[in-house]
């Protein structure tokens, strides 16, 4: 499988990951005179479906003319988007000397990082293994608001993060999750597949999605009450005898405890609290619990709300006490993959002091992902997987986004002045952006590492052109989600003077003296090392299937426990009972709709032309999204004295955004859905950082604490209250973007 196809104008051809979004899939890059010029579906026919537009738009965005390729350091004002080519050398000499400096003034906890694994997808932690070593715990990335949180908020039920079998179930639970053609494409496909052998689908979203469209049972709940609604369920299934009586007396703890909290939430509250019909409550309750398996996959909407801690931990209380926990068509907890090196390894981790992790932004308020619990889990994680720290999807042991934003601003309780950017526009990218603008202004040093010039490179003081996964060998491994292996082929060179992440912190550690703990001297010696587990280099496995997975195991728990400090399922979080939080899962309501703020916002909607902020100066892509648009209903639109295809303003008590209205039937009444990330890149040097304030979403959600998840710290970015007037198209648009549709 390494050596390089032919297709049929004998171009050539090799197999890649793709990377734009976060799902990973395996495809194929046709090269011709050394450029990518197409993607094209694997060739077997089990993967070719697993393909949308934004991976066959690689080659536009892999050879666009926009795409940085020198590195850049600033000569104007931050902000002012004036900038001097040079060297990749003098870059980073200068960069470790300023970062020296901060470190030198103010201690190794002043420099804080921000990456994003899926697009820079070669860290190989070597982001965390650079701060550790340095000894700053500051690291943070988007995934502390999607997935990431999600697998730290599961380890305190039992120990890992499961990975559903969804193309092998019977039962398929999908809150707010909405996997299309074009987005999450291979979840998409699975849940078809499953459809197709007899699986029931159940989805849980205030508006009738395509999923919806095609369920088998639709509740159509309010937005940010996932939690109500898992506690309702629980109450039939206990009430009605639908657990799994063996596996809850022998390996659960706590359940009377929680039954007792269970009852608390009675039908009768939980449809006042969700709006649904009790009776349908009851209904998808039954045919959940009654399915021979069923799956809960991960959702980003649970992730992000004022319960988020207790939402999810209810998802993987049905899992467990229904029997789909490492089961056949249940969620399987895979542990490491026996011949590869995890991240969590490559991180050493086990290197910052005690004192330094103490430091940790988030570690006292908000610990739930951070270092604090990776302490109390630690002995459990290696007594049952092997080694002290699982970083599962990059979202363990990490530092609280706005408590660090809020230092860099306004140094409480200590300053950090240093801040790098690899692969993530994080101005965008976390809530109040109005805070993250003022902690960029407040910097002594920023660093980003992108391939296009994001509002957030623009507020840097040096600007390193990256790498992009046509250009470079990688072993895709899920970031320890599962055990699975897939191979990914450099099919053409980078830009002379771009560097991946390894090269960046590898040059970045040689500079200021931990060269001794980077031996590797190329990206594909990291791979060849990571391998070696298995006693093989890249070119061995390169040379192989291309894909691999051991067997799987089911029932594992049966051996080795489960990685919790009771080695069983904690239904009653012994480590939320430590740090101080309610050790049983609960409802809380979000802040409340008034006549001033009629409407529950509902941020973060993806649009399937673009990944996260990313792709809005692809053409093709941005064809087929040209413009943010706000979602009402028609009812609510007419309230409003709003057509489609008219400019609103959706305001909140803490910013605005601008944007099309779009008109749809599908909506939830009362609702407003908002897309997610939107800047202008054809408004550079027209507008401040290019339109960041104009439509972004980041703007309009509060990190104050009364508006936060406990545990994590979680903004609730699903139902709080807002309002929709007229407006008109920003006058900087040009007019093609200010017709109507």
């Amino acid at each position: 499988m390494s050596e390089s196809m032919q297709t049929e104008d004998s171009s050539q051809s090799k197999h890649v990951v793709c990377t734009i979004c976060d799902i990973g899939c395996q495809l194929r890059a046709e090269v011709k005179d050394g450029r990518l010029a197409r993607i094209l579906p694997h060739e077997n026919p089990l993967l070719a479906r697993n393909i949308c537009y934004k991976g066959v738009a690689a080659p536009d965005i892999h050879n666009h003319e926009d795409r940085l390729r020198v590195p850049l350091k600033r000569v104007g004002e931050r902000g002012e988007d004036r900038w001097e080519e040079i060297s990749y050398d003098q870059a980073m000499d200068e960069i470790a000397e300023r970062l020296s400096a901060v470190i030198e003034a103010h201690g190794p906890e002043a420099f804080a990082v921000s990456t994003s694994g899926w697009n820079t997808q070669t860290t190989h932690s070597m982001d965390r293994r650079f701060m550790n070593l340095l000894g700053s715990p500051n690291w943070i990335s988007g995934v502390s608001l999607c997935a990431g949180n999600t697998a730290a908020v599961n380890r305190l039920t039992y120990g890992w993060f499961p990975m559903p079998e969804i193309a092998n179930t019977k039962c398929v639970v999908l809150f707010g999750h909405n996997p299309r053609p074009h987005s999450w494409t291979p979840i998409y496909n699975a849940i078809n597949f499953a459809r197709s052998q007899g699986a029931k689908v159940i989805v849980l979203d205030p508006r009738v999605s395509s999923q919806a469209e095609v369920a088998d049972l639709h509740l159509r709940l309010r937005s940010g009450t996932d939690a109500a609604m898992c506690l309702g369920w629980l109450k039939v299934i206990f009430d009605e005898g639908l657990y799994d009586e063996d596996f809850v007396r022998d390996w659960c703890v706590g359940f009377e405890e929680l039954r007792a909290r269970v009852d608390e939430y009675p039908l009768e509250r939980v449809e006042a609290i969700t709006g649904v019909d009790r009776e349908l409550i009851a209904e998808a309750a039954r045919m959940y619990a009654s399915a021979d398996s069923a799956v809960i996959p991960w959702t980003p909407i649970t992730d992000q709300q004022i319960s988020s801690t207790s939402a999810i931990r209810l998802h993987s209380i049905l899992r467990a006490v229904t029997g789909n926990l490492d089961t056949p068509g249940g969620e399987g907890l895979g542990g490491f993959n026996p011949g590869y090196i995890p991240e969590s390894e490559l991180g050493l981790h086990e290197v910052l002091s005690t004192e330094q992790k103490a430091k940790q932004l988030g570690y006292d308020q908000h610990p739930a992902y951070t270092y604090r619990v990776a302490e109390i889990l630690r002995d459990a994680t290696e007594k049952t997987w092997g080694y002290p720290y699982a970083d599962i999807v990059m979202g363990c042991q990490m530092a609280n986004p706005s408590l660090v934003f809020r230092a860099m601003e306004n140094a409480d309780p200590y300053p950090i002045k240093a801040f790098f950017a690899l692969g993530n526009n994080a101005l965008l990218s976390y809530p109040n952006q109005n805070q993250i603008h003022r902690a960029l202004l407040n910097q002594d040093l920023i660093v980003s590492h992108e391939i296009f010039m994001t509002p957030t490179a623009m507020l840097a003081d040096y600007v390193l052109p990256g790498d992009v996964f046509s250009e470079r060998n990688h072993v895709a491994d899920s970031w320890s989600w599962s055990t699975r292996l897939t191979l990914s082929e450099k099919a053409v060179d980078p830009p002379p003077e771009a560097s991946s992440t390894f090269q960046f912190w590898s040059d970045l550690a040689q500079r200021m003296g931990l060269g001794e703990h980077f031996p590797w001297k190329s990206l594909d010696e990291v791979l060849d090392h990571r391998l070696s587990r298995s006693g093989r280099k890249f070119s061995d496995f390169a040379a192989g299937a291309g894909m691999e997975a051991p067997p799987a195991e089911y029932r594992k728990y049966e051996k080795i426990g489960f990685a919790t400090p009771s080695g069983k399922v904690e239904l009653y979080s012994s480590v939320l009972e430590e740090l101080g939080f309610d050790p049983l899962p609960y409802h809380r309501d979000g802040a409340a709709t008034s006549a001033d703020y009629p409407y529950r916002i509902f941020t973060g909607v993806r649009e399937d032309a673009f990944f996260q902020t990313g792709q809005r100066n692809i053409r093709v892509l941005r064809r087929k999204s040209p413009l943010p648009q706000l979602f009402l209903h028609p009812e609510d639109a007419t309230r409003e004295g709003l057509s489609d295809g008219d400019w609103a303003r959706l305001e909140t008590e803490f910013g605005h955004v601008t944007a099309q209205v779009s008109v749809q039937e599908s909506m939830k009444e009362g609702h407003v859905r908002v897309p997610h990330g939107w800047w202008y890149p054809e408004l550079r040097g027209k507008e401040p950082l290019a339109g960041a304030f104009l439509s972004s979403d980041a703007v309009l959600c509060s990190d104050e604490a009364e508006y936060l998840d406990y545990e994590q710290g979680i903004p609730n970015f699903k139902g709080f209250p807002g309002r929709v007037v007229q407006a008109e198209a920003p006058k900087s648009f040009p007019a093609m973007f200010s017709e109507k549709r």
